[in-house]
């Protein structure tokens, strides 16, 4: 069976990414893309559905891995009866190949190890051909082909490649798997030793890029380096998670595709970015953002591939049994036919935020501002399927209308900050201004209930929705205001697990489906901004200690934590809780003796009346 989520490493090339276990197993690759059929599968079954191992034969007394430096290349370390080895993992990063390459090397003593390798194309389904130079067989099935090199003779047994070796002290041995479509010629070996200093360089001097100098540097400089990692570098694309399926409750149905781009994200990701002085990475996620989005607005998906496509056609694997019985497991979203309106506010206030950050101006952001604000003013007041993608049918769901909100805000500010479209700007801010004045009147009053103090998921609901805390963020309220105040108690309250924050009660809210999940960290993270924009920065800081702490040893989070169980689940690493750990670190910062706190990340909110 697959190894605890929180027992996987990430190695990536910034076009597709593999999850390496404490224990030497690759239980998940897919290839030559993120988004591309797994070849390794499993982490959402068993050995027979795609792993490559590589661990010692001796009893093993101790066995650690860490990241070196501040790059993306994994160690794994083994303390064994005999002697102590090292596996050195990475993947070089390349526009032209997709390369896997496993270091052996002896540090004490003398260590066995056996490899084993059983590639299954197709999520796990289909056993590949193996054939050619037994130096360098090439396992084939359909359009996909691999070649594995090694430095060790390799056996062969049914559908698998295998060795067994000894390393001693100083010894190294190597494995490069390389990649190819198979109408093609193999790729060339790669000088394995160049490759690892090259591929380290690659992301130390990312790294070294890094403007933050703050207290949390190592933290935020983890969470940078794993959202580089899950960038597709020939869009800029930044993928929600590298899996599919991993649960939102163990042996649940809750389980999804996260290898794609949500709207949802962007603004969080440009202000991650450029927090972190990337402002080219910035700049090129913005550019596919407009790319993304691009046509008619009545049109806009929530989320695209990473290439910026439209169609993610949801299906079921039934030959896959689920991560520890999770089922079904499903690639593709059908979420991306869903209709919610808060993409609106993020894409809007996402290409507001690039510019007051210093992003060059592209004529395409205005355009596509514009026509997403013509189609705002006809369909604001419809109901939508909301920002947690509820399969229960559409409400009018108050963070929705918050994000429209800041979807004609961030138009007006457009207009009124960077001059754009003067010449139609007299006769366009007047009916914004008053759109916007509307908007707000709405959700303060139908939006908030007077009984809880709080502002609910949907307009006269009682059921309470963590989105809510962003209303700081964005600049609806102030945090001072006593709206704000009183849905952060409530959601202390009624909305926590162990002080960690749930997305929304699976008990009070009908969602569509059965079970139910654990505390989502992106919004314990919002609950420590809250904390902070209150005053109540001991409370702040104490959360995000507390959330630090859940952190794997190699710095990773999942998508959520389940306190009775202590183990985090969801798909892993998570991009958007990784996200919310730069924003938090950045609020914490600004929040400190002698630094102004900007809960919007771009500006300080205006005040508005109470009602």
């Amino acid at each position: 069976m697959a190894a605890k989520i929180e027992d996987y490493g990430l190695i990536g090339d910034t076009r597709t990414a593999a999850l390496v276990s404490r224990t030497g197993s690759i239980d998940w690759l897919c290839l030559p893309h993120f988004d591309s059929d797994a070849c390794l599968a499993s982490l959402l079954g068993y050995d027979e559905h795609g792993a490559w191992s590589l661990r010692p034969t001796s009893s093993v007394r101790e066995a650690r891995h860490h990241y070196r430096g501040n790059t993306m290349v994994l160690e794994t370390e083994w303390n064994c009866e005999g002697g102590r080895a090292r596996v050195v993992d990475f993947m070089p990063p390349s526009d032209q190949r997709s390369d896997l390459i496993r270091v052996v090397e002896g540090i004490e003593g003398s260590v066995p190890f056996d490899m084993v390798i059983n590639p299954r194309f197709g999520y796990g389904r289909e056993r590949p051909w193996i054939h050619g130079d037994p130096t360098s067989p090439q396992l084939t099935a359909g359009a996909d082909a691999l070649c594995l090199r090694g430095t060790v003779p390799l056996g062969r047994e049914d559908a698998a490649l295998n060795a067994r070796f000894e390393v001693k002290k100083g010894e190294v041995q190597t494995f490069q798997l390389s990649w190819f479509p198979s109408h093609l010629a193999v790729p060339a070996p790669l000088d394995v030793a160049r490759e690892l200093q090259r591929t380290e360089g690659f992301w130390t001097e990312w790294a070294d890029r890094m403007t933050y100098k703050g207290k949390h540097r190592d933290a935020v400089m983890r969470s940078l380096l794993t959202l580089k990692a899950l960038t597709f570098a020939p869009t800029g694309a930044i993928v929600a998670a590298p899996t599919a399926s991993l649960p939102e409750e163990i042996g649940g149905v809750r389980n999804w595709d996260y290898r794609f781009c949500w709207l949802r994200d962007t603004t969080l990701t440009l202000t991650a970015l450029m927090f972190g002085g990337y402002v080219e990475e910035a700049s090129r996620f913005r550019d596919w953002l407009l790319r993304a989005v691009a046509g008619d607005p009545s049109q806009l998906q929530i989320m695209y591939s990473i290439h910026g496509a439209r169609r993610l056609t949801e299906f079921e694997l039934p030959w896959l049994p689920g991560y520890e019985g999770s089922k079904p497991v499903r690639v593709g979203n059908a979420a991306s036919d869903q209709f919610q309106l808060d993409v609106y506010g993020e894409t809007l206030n996402a290409l507001y935020a690039g510019r007051k950050m210093g992003l060059p101006e592209v004529t395409e952001g205005i355009e596509t501002g514009r026509a997403l604000i013509d189609h705002l003013a006809e369909v604001w007041q419809h109901p939508d399927d909301g920002i947690w993608e509820v399969r229960s049918g559409r409400q009018p769901f108050v963070y929705s209308k918050v994000m429209i909100w800041v979807a004609v805000d961030r138009a007006i500010r457009i207009m009124e900050e960077f001059g754009v479209l003067r010449d139609q700007a007299e006769k366009m801010l007047p009916r914004l201004r008053a759109l916007r004045e509307r908007i707000h009147e709405e959700v303060c009053t139908r939006g908030f209930n007077p009984k809880l103090q709080a502002f609910t998921q949907s307009y006269g609901s009682e059921a309470l929705d963590a989105s809510v805390l962003l209303i700081p963020h964005v600049g609806f309220l102030p945090p001072e205001d006593p709206r704000v105040r009183g849905t952060l108690a409530a959601i202390e309250k009624r909305l926590t697990r162990d002080g960690f924050v749930l997305r929304y009660s699976t008990d009070a809210s009908n969602d569509g489906l059965t079970g139910s999940e654990g505390a989502f960290l992106a919004c314990s993270f919002w609950l420590a901004d809250n904390y902070a924009m209150a005053g109540r920065q001991k409370d702040a800081e104490k959360l995000f200690d507390r959330l630090l702490g859940l952190r794997t040893g190699l710095g990773l989070l999942a998508e959520e934590y389940e306190p009775r169980l202590q183990r985090q689940i969801g798909n892993f690493p998570q991009g958007f809780s990784h996200l919310a750990l730069v924003t938090t670190a950045s609020i914490l910062e600004g929040a400190r003796p002698g630094r102004m706190i900007t809960p919007d990340m771009v500006g300080k909110p205006k005040a508005h009346r109470a009602a």
